[in-house]
C-alpha cells in the first residue's frame, strides 16, 4: 500500500500575498487622502503659516513701515523693551477683563436664550431668526448702531432713563467709569447668537428621558437643570467658552469703531494697542514682538484652563 503524505504550504507563503495587497491599498489610500488635502493646505501655508512665521521673523528685527527701511536682526531687544513698556501691559489687563466678562457674561446670557427657545415658546421659529439678527450684521455697524444709542445728547438709552426718572445725559463712551462696561456689553450682544445656537444643538440631543426620570424622582427644575443638563452640556461649554475667550482677546473692530481705545486708554485693548503700534508708529518689528507674546500667553491660559476642565472630568 502506497502512503501519500501532502505538505502544507508554509503560512508565510499563504499571507505574503493578502499582505501585499492590504499594504498596497494602504499605500494607495494615503495617496488619495494626501492627494485631496493638499489643495486645501496650500491656501492655508500661505495665508496663514507663512505670515505668522514671518511676523515671529520681524519680532526679532527693526523693520518698519518706511519707505526702502532694511530689517536688521536686532535679537530680544524687542521682547526687552516690551517687558518694561507699562503701557502695553495695561492694555494686558484691560484686554483680560475684556475678554473674561465678555465670554462668561455670553456664556450666562446665551445659556438662558437657548434654554428659552428650547422651551414650548409660542412663535418659537421667529424668536429664533430674531436672535441671529446681531450676527448677521457685520460688527463695524453694530459699532455705528450702539454709538448712536449710547450718545449722550439725544441718545435713546439716556432718553429713555430720563422718561423713568433715573439720571441721563451720561457720556457712556467718554467717562472713565463707564467706557469699558459699555463696551462689554455690546461685546455680549454680537457675540450671544452663535453661543446660544451651539447651547441649543446641545440641549437638543440630550434625551427626554434622563429629564422626566428625574422630575418623576422628585426633582425640581433646578435640580433638573444641575444635575442632568449642565452635566451634558460640559464639553460643549467648554468647547464654546475656549473659543470664545480667544475671539474676544482678539478682537479688535467693534472697540477701535466705537472708542478708538479710548477715553485715556482705558479701551485700550492689546490687539488695539498692537495695531496703533504697527501702523501709526510705523514700528512692525516691536508690534510683532507684541503678537507673538499675546499668543504664548493665550495659549498658556487656555491650555491651563482645558486641564484644569479635563482633570475635573477624569476625577
Amino acid at each position: 500500500m502506497t502512503i501519500t503524505s501532502a505538505v502544507a504550504p508554509s503560512p508565510t507563503t499563504q499571507d505574503r500575498r493578502p499582505r501585499r495587497g492590504r499594504q498596497d491599498r494602504s499605500s494607495q489610500q494615503r495617496r488619495e487622502a494626501i492627494a485631496l488635502v493638499f489643495p486645501s493646505l496650500v491656501p492655508i501655508v500661505i495665508f496663514s503659516v507663512l505670515p505668522l512665521l514671518q511676523g515671529v521673523w520681524y519680532a526679532f528685527t527693526d523693520a518698519t513701515l518706511r519707505r526702502n527701511d532694511t530689517a536688521d536682526f536686532v535679537g530680544v531687544d524687542n521682547f526687552t523693551r516690551l517687558a518694561g513698556d507699562s503701557f502695553f501691559w495695561s492694555s494686558f489687563r484691560i484686554g483680560l477683563i475684556w475678554a473674561v466678562s465678555v465670554t462668561l457674561l455670553q456664556l450666562v446670557a446665551s445659556l438662558g436664550l437657548a434654554l428659552l427657545l428650547n422651551s414650548d415658546l409660542r412663535f418659537r421659529s421667529l424668536t429664533r431668526l430674531l436672535a441671529l439678527i446681531p450676527w448677521a450684521m457685520p460688527p463695524v455697524v453694530v459699532a455705528i448702531m450702539w454709538t448712536m444709542i449710547y450718545t449722550p445728547n439725544g441718545g435713546p438709552l439716556n432718553a429713555a432713563l430720563g422718561a423713568v426718572g433715573l439720571p441721563s445725559g451720561i457720556n457712556w463712551l467718554g467717562d472713565f467709569n463707564t467706557a469699558l462696561p459699555a463696551v462689554i456689553v455690546v461685546g455680549v450682544w454680537i457675540g450671544m447668537p452663535q453661543t446660544t445656537v451651539t447651547l441649543l444643538a446641545g440641549l437638543q440631543q440630550i434625551p427626554t428621558e434622563l429629564s422626566e426620570a428625574a422630575a418623576v424622582d422628585g426633582a425640581s427644575a433646578w435640580q433638573r437643570f444641575r444635575n442632568v443638563t449642565l452635566p451634558s452640556l460640559r464639553p460643549i461649554v467648554v468647547s464654546i467658552t475656549s473659543l470664545n475667550f480667544i475671539w474676544n482677546f482678539n478682537s479688535f473692530g467693534l472697540v477701535y469703531v466705537m472708542t478708538e481705545g479710548g477715553p485715556g486708554g482705558k479701551t485700550m485693548l492689546p490687539m488695539l494697542f498692537t495695531y496703533l503700534e504697527a501702523f501709526k508708529n510705523r514700528n512692525i518689528g516691536y508690534a510683532a514682538a507684541m503678537g507673538v507674546v499675546l499668543v504664548i500667553v493665550v495659549v498658556l491660559i487656555l491650555a491651563g484652563f482645558l486641564r484644569t476642565q479635563f482633570r475635573k472630568e477624569t476625577a
